[in-house]
């Protein structure tokens, strides 16, 4: 009996001794790939808010490329440039978490299920002089199963699409997953925000026509993702959002 007892406590302790190396290495490995995972997500952020835009080439360096966008921040109420926060460290997903740096949104005004909004956002101009050519605005908004995290990019008149892609979601691959197809994105190129000075940018169930400037297909077989991806659009380019940036662009104040 004492034999088998130290046959398993044997056992016992050389498990526990495995299980605590293998801790420790996977710790130390994370510690130090972390720089590198940084550097990579950074690079793989920046890749997609050139797509959205359209800028991105496949055979140049995402950071040769990226040169060419400003990232500035923006306060969502005024629409005015902030430059007291460094844009490159200020991360807007922890900023909507904050009870300081976020407004809690009311029922009637969260249509994109977000429920509480950064006062600062981001934004990424691509220029030409003092003209502006490309406007990124970071976008999000529940669809059926996840939030959906992407970039509408608009030209410099702050009313035409120049592109619309997400970079993360989870809704179902062949439905709401097809908010990925390179079809169904190029719908949105070239179609026009406002009319009358609201949002008139839309999805159409039963599929847009193609002389609508203002409406692009809803996805056949996701109507929970479609009108979310409505809802997510309409925020952002509302009062709530981005509009009063875009006015002061539009203005010329910008």
């Amino acid at each position: 009996m004492s034999s088998n007892n130290e046959s398993i406590l044997k056992t016992i302790t050389v498990a526990l001794s495995l299980c605590l190396v293998c801790s420790v290495i996977v710790s130390a490995s994370a510690v130090i790939l972390r720089p590198e995972q940084a550097v990579n997500e950074k690079a793989n952020m920046q890749m997609n808010i050139l797509q959205a835009a359209g800028l991105f080439d496949p055979q140049q360096s995402v950071k040769a490329q990226f040169q060419a966008v400003t990232t500035r921040l923006v306060n969502l109420d005024t629409g005015e440039f902030v430059d007291e926060i460094d844009a490159d460290r200020y991360n807007q997903r922890k900023a909507s978490k904050n009870p300081s740096m976020n407004r809690v949104l009311s029922m009637e005004e969260d249509i994109a299920s977000i429920k509480r909004q950064a006062k600062i956002a981001k934004v990424y101009l691509v220029e030409n002089g003092e003209h502006i050519d490309k406007i990124i605005l970071p976008i999000h908004g529940y669809g059926l199963w996840s939030t959906l995290y992407g970039f509408m990019a608009l030209e410099g008149d702050g009313n035409t699409v120049a592109g619309l892609g997400f970079y993360e979601h989870a809704e179902t691959p062949g439905l709401g997953g097809e908010v990925d197809n390179p079809n169904w994105k190029k719908q949105w190129t070239g179609k026009q925000v406002y009319k009358d000075d609201k949002v008139a940018l839309r999805l159409v169930k039963g599929g847009a026509d193609r002389a609508d400037a203002y409406g692009v297909d809803a996805l056949a077989g996701a109507t929970l993702t479609s009108r979310g991806v409505d809802n997510l659009v309409k925020f952002w380019l509302s009062d709530s959002g981005f509009k009063p940036f875009l006015d002061k662009i539009k203005q010329g104040r910008i």
